[in-house]
């Protein structure tokens, strides 16, 4: 008839209590061996332990003093405080307990509650951490005397239940596409696109290194290395703008496919946060194939006629025999996508109801010394002989979504 909720460790695991600044005498050390000899359990009686010293030890702590720990990329916060027991100094003991023998004088108590209390404030500081629990609730204490609370920190999903883990993984249907819908005010503006892909590229990072380890992020989240031939199937970081061109979803397309630890980490997504402190609430709509979002994402669809949504700025130096609509070309040919037939130069767009030109759009990165042939930016119309599948990003930034397409329709 009791629920009797606590945290139950895995019997394989050892608990490590690590002191790095910590130099004993070899008196010390032999002390220190029969105190370990003499422990039977931590915490609940039937928590059995065998303790022993370590002669060193090269590993990370997952719980330890400090303040709150918060990313300073993404601003989330990574560790929760826990409070901790800890003895007093001897002198602070002792302080304590002038203090309470004096306070007690004034009291007005019975000879056996007088006896009882004091029978917990020894002199010695050695008694004082060595009283029994029995001696200590008889007397009243909430808490031992001679303890202090001391604030520690622990990673948010230390005591994550682990049994769904064990359970036999249900394999994943493939994937390679997530669509998340944006809350916030103010909603950031599709001309800041950029911005709000570079946003949401940095709370990606912050929650794999969170989720799967600062070594373990996958190169097909980072676009980091790479090979050569494989520069453009890592994630696409795509925002999506509503009729009034706010930006009220994110799309994530990765061409080579979603695999489990990326699914953890898009799974565990929930907010995005930008330089100023202003927050934006992500709600994970699904993950799946590019095909599963046509009918919400026009961007996915598949059409012969697509259209500049955003700035096209070329990736490359324009020369005699490579000019921008020979760098859309060589761009499509890198794609294994056929070249388009017609590449009509546009000189502004009018996606709702407002006419654009491309410098009315933020056509920066915010990370420096990157190269930036174009800084001006183009609209294009392309033509294709046959339908192409988008989603469709060339150019320059286009895994932060510039250089964005969107399919026209024939009676537009």
């Amino acid at each position: 008839m009791i629920f009797d909720a606590f945290a139950r460790i895995d019997p394989t695991e050892a608990l490590i209590v690590h002191w790095p600044e910590c130099q004993l005498n070899d008196a010390q050390t032999a002390l220190l061996d029969e105190l370990l000899n003499c422990i039977g359990y931590v915490g609940r009686a039937e928590s059995w332990v065998e303790a022993k010293r370590l002669d060193d030890w090269n590993g990370e702590p997952n719980c330890f003093p400090g303040s709150t720990q918060i990313d300073q990329e993404t601003g989330e916060i990574q560790t929760e405080p826990v409070q901790l027991y800890a003895p007093l100094t001897p002198d602070a003991y002792v302080n304590f307990q002038q203090q309470m023998q004096s306070g007690l004088a004034l009291r007005k108590l019975k000879t056996s509650e007088l006896k009882s209390i004091k029978k917990t404030l020894p002199i010695s500081w050695l008694e004082a951490v060595s009283l029994d629990t029995a001696d200590l609730q008889n007397a009243g204490w909430s808490a031992p005397p001679a303890a202090q609370k001391v604030l520690y920190q622990r990673p948010i999903q230390a005591l994550k239940s682990s049994v769904a883990s064990r359970a036999k993984p249900k394999p994943s249907p493939s994937a390679d596409t997530v669509r998340y819908a944006v809350y916030g005010k103010p909603l950031m503006r599709e001309l800041d696109t950029i911005r709000f892909a570079e946003h949401v590229r940095r709370a990606v990072m912050g929650k794999a290194k969170w989720t799967l380890g600062e070594t373990a992020i996958p190169p097909l989240l980072t676009g980091h290395g790479l090979n050569a031939d494989n520069r453009h199937c890592h994630a696409f970081y795509l925002p999506q703008a509503d009729s009034n061109g706010l930006l009220d979803h994110v799309l994530i397309h990765v061409p080579a496919g979603i695999d489990g630890d990326m699914r953890r980490v898009f799974g565990a997504l929930k907010t995005v946060k930008g330089f100023d402190g202003q927050e934006w609430r992500l709600m994970l709509e699904h993950i799946g194939q590019r095909e599963d979002f046509e009918n919400v994402s026009p961007i996915v669809q598949s059409a012969s006629v697509w259209q500049s949504r955003t700035p096209y700025l070329h990736p490359w130096h324009c020369k005699k025999d490579l000019d921008v609509s020979a760098q859309i070309r060589r761009e499509c040919r890198e794609r294994q996508l056929a070249e388009p037939t017609e590449i009509r130069l546009l000189p502004t767009i009018k996606p709702y109801g407002r006419e654009l030109r491309p410098i009315d759009f933020h056509r920066f990165r915010s990370k420096r010394g990157l190269m930036q042939p174009d800084t001006r930016g183009s609209f294009w119309q392309l033509t294709f002989a046959e339908s192409v599948s988008g989603p469709l990003a060339l150019g320059f930034g286009c895994h932060f979504g510039l250089g964005l397409f969107a399919p026209v329709k024939a009676n537009e």
